[in-house]
């Protein structure tokens, strides 16, 4: 029993485990990957691992291995021993394997050997025939171009045969007078016209055939003979077109514009109507020589002048324009327009009035570029279709016109001259009240102030027909802004440094530092004015300007507006605040009187008082009198009115329950350090105070007097429509000076 325990237990451990059980991070299929390396495997397991228990493991799955190998031999030994005896006459059956192995790979060498060469022989034929295809095509080509180079000179001689310009004296007088029929001329220049297509079509084919094959000896040795064709065609079919524009035969210019077309020589047919039909026409128009350069009424207008080119255009050019945008002549490649008008009369502005493309004259430089655009929207008109004005648009010549109008420049000069004319005026020393007729002007909206106006007139200046340009308008909306934040800027710095009581630290501010509290009526009237008709009017005008812009750029516009105007709206605090505080600092220099009542009890022997103290009535005299005012009366709202009232008469109100809290305070401790040595004396005497608890003190007459003044300040205050306890400083003066039996209604 004790045997077969043992034998029981020889693979376990004591707590039954295997005896080669490994710890969880020793994993044997790691050993059996392809990528595995012994370093790596150490290194990643020694951060975690000790040596000692790594070298362990290792030595243990060794040994494993080892067993397992030595089991696996002991196995199949038998089987190893006998395998010697089983292999009889090996060698034999090599040398019969090998034999037919042998037959079979020289068999397959010679057939490989067949196929190559036929392959090679195949690759040499095919080789040959794309020589000889290519060899043929470039014979084929050569013979093309050599007929048609024949075909060409051979209708060029033709073209002596037929007059080119009737008008040179080319014929002599007897076929002059055999042809004086307008018929046959016209029948003439017409098979001259068409000839000149033939061959500008042969020759389109000619320059197809050389581009494939250039830098041939051939091809070459033609070059001469193709330059001649091409000089003769060129001459030839540039007097044909001339004569047919002179007589404005249409089916003639029509085969000689087909003829540029297929040479693609657009800029010939271009040029050539450009030099014989609209540089005369303009140059009677806009004279380039320096004698005749500005003798005109209008000098550098050309408003007028642009309105006779356009009539020009419709008399001597609309014909060809129409020819060249007939629809499926395939004359779209030219352009007339931009090339030939458009160009000419560049030239001639260029030449002619120079100054008119000056900024440096804004009001003439604006009325020139609109009546420029004005040109050009003319001549979009003769585009036949959208994809012609886009064409007409994107031509060299149309983006160096519109360079030539420095939109820029004009802004930063428009810029200088408003901002500039607002900037003055704000810089003066003093507000400048304007007279009544002025200020009830339609115009100015009934402002009060030369800055306002100003102010007011330049924001308008800026969207004027006379100065406003659409594409720059960005621009001029930011200049707008700038202007209300100018403004805006002005009223705080001025009104900051007089609360500051700084004097020449920022120029500009002079003017708030010198107002008077009236003269802050007047901007807090402007103010208002200026936010309703920022909100009002001014809007609208702006947007009825910008209607063309989409709905999302208007609504930008409309808040940049408005914001500038809220801008405006924030500043009337800081004014409200102004006028308060002047108001507030006449009133206390009456109210300081309330300090004499202590030493008219304290010197005196006076009886209790009975009616209030004469300053009082001064106290709301300065408010009084800012309201009853003629600025105040005339241009102070009611709400502002009452807005004034309120923070007037709380901070003074408070300012006198500060004095009257002082005085009392200073009269107690007064009266009782007084107390206090009078008992220390008679203490020191043995004697007895005569005085009866029935007797007044000095400080209860301060408190009566105090209490009177405060009795009649609360009917001052209800007089101008204060009830005196909704004040808190009132309630609390109140209590401090009244008497216990009445602190707790007020009752004035």
């Amino acid at each position: 029993m004790s045997t077969d325990l043992v034998s029981q237990r020889s693979g376990t451990d004591i707590f039954g485990d295997p005896i080669d059980s490994h710890p969880l991070w020793f994993k044997k299929e790691v050993f059996l990957q392809e990528n595995f390396d012994s370093e790596t495997y150490i290194e990643d397991l020694k951060t975690f691992v000790p040596f000692d228990n790594l070298r362990s493991e290792l030595q243990s799955y060794f040994s494993s291995l080892q067993h397992e190998l030595v089991e696996l031999i002991n196995r199949d030994y038998g089987d190893f021993v006998n395998l010697s005896t089983k292999l009889v006459d090996v060698d034999g059956a090599i040398l019969r394997m090998r034999a037919p192995l042998t037959e079979l790979r020289d068999k397959i060498s010679q057939f490989r050997d067949t196929v190559q060469s036929s392959l090679i022989a195949l690759q040499n034929k095919l080789r040959q025939r794309a020589e000889a295809d290519s060899a043929r095509e470039i014979l084929e080509l050569l013979l093309d171009t050599f007929h048609v180079v024949s075909k060409v000179e051979k209708l060029i001689k033709e073209l002596p045969s037929v007059p080119t310009d009737w008008s040179n004296g080319d014929v002599n007088s007897n076929e002059k007078s055999n042809l004086s029929n307008g018929e046959i001329e016209t029948n003439l220049r017409e098979t001259q016209s068409m000839l000149l297509e033939r061959i500008a079509s042969e020759m389109n084919r000619l320059k197809f055939y050389i581009a494939h094959a250039q830098n041939l000896p051939f091809i070459e040795n033609m070059e001469k003979r193709i330059q001649s064709a091409s000089l003769v065609l060129d001459a030839s079919l540039g007097h044909c077109f001339v004569d047919g524009l002179e007589h404005r035969d249409e089916n003639a210019i029509y085969n000689c514009l087909r003829a540029y077309a297929a040479i693609d020589n657009t800029t010939g047919a271009e040029d050539i109507f450009r030099t014989t039909v609209v540089s005369p026409l303009i140059e009677r128009i806009i004279p380039h020589s320096s004698s005749q350069v500005g003798s005109g009424p209008l000098g550098d207008e050309l408003e007028g002048d642009y309105q006779l080119i356009m009539e020009c255009i419709e008399k001597e050019c609309k014909f060809l324009l129409e020819i060249s945008s007939s629809a499926n002549s395939g004359l779209h490649v030219f352009d007339f327009l931009a090339n030939s008008i458009l160009k000419e009369v560049l030239l001639a502005i260029q030449k002619g009035k120079p100054g008119a493309l000056s900024p440096g004259r804004p009001t003439e430089f604006l009325k020139n570029y609109k009546s420029s655009l004005v040109f050009l929207a003319h001549l979009e008109g003769y585009c036949a279709s959208r994809s012609a004005v886009s064409k007409f648009r994107s031509e060299a010549v149309y983006s160096e016109f519109m360079k030539q109008w420095n939109l820029g420049v004009y802004s930063s000069l428009r810029f200088q001259e408003i901002a500039g004319a607002l900037d003055s005026a704000l810089m003066v020393t003093a507000l400048t009240p304007v007279q009544k007729s002025h200020a009830k002007h339609e115009d100015s909206l009934e402002l009060t102030l030369q800055q306002s106006i100003t102010l007011l007139e330049s924001l308008r200046s800026c969207w004027r027909e006379e100065v406003l340009v659409i594409s720059c308008s960005d621009k001029f909306l930011r200049l707008s802004l700038q202007l209300l934040s100018r403004y805006s800027t002005w009223l705080s710095s001025g009104l900051g440094a007089r609360r500051m009581g700084r004097t020449g630290s920022n120029l500009g501010s002079e003017w708030a530092i010198s107002a008077v509290p009236e003269d802050f009526i007047y901007v807090m009237h402007d103010i208002n004015r200026l936010v309703t008709e920022l909100g009002g009017d001014y809007l609208q005008s702006v947007l009825e300007v910008l209607s063309s812009c989409p709905s999302e750029v208007l609504d930008l516009v409309k808040q940049s507006i408005l914001h500038g105007g809220k801008s405006l709206k924030d500043v009337l605090p800081q004014i409200m605040s102004t006028m308060t505080e002047s108001v507030v600092e006449k009133s206390v220099e009456d109210l300081r009187q309330l300090k004499g009542i202590t030493t008219t009890y304290r010197m005196t022997n006076k009886p209790l008082p009975v009616r209030h103290s004469p300053y009082v009535s001064g106290i709301l005299r300065p408010l009084q009198a800012f309201l009853d005012g003629e600025q105040a009366t005339t241009y102070l709202t009611r709400e502002a009115r009452h807005e004034l009232i309120q923070s007037v008469t709380e901070a003074i109100t408070n300012r006198y329950y500060e004095l009257a809290s002082d005085t009392v305070n200073l009269a107690r401790k007064t009266e009782s350090s007084l107390l206090r040595i009078r008992h220390n004396a008679q203490r020191r005497t043995g004697t007895s105070s005569d005085v009866s608890d029935n007797n007044v003190s000095d400080t209860d007459k301060i408190c009566m007097q105090l209490f009177l003044d405060v009795q009649e300040y609360g009917r001052n205050l209800a007089s101008l429509g204060v009830k005196a306890a909704n004040i808190s400083a009132y309630r609390s003066l109140w209590q401090c000076v009244a008497p216990p039996d009445r602190q707790n209604e007020i009752n004035v």
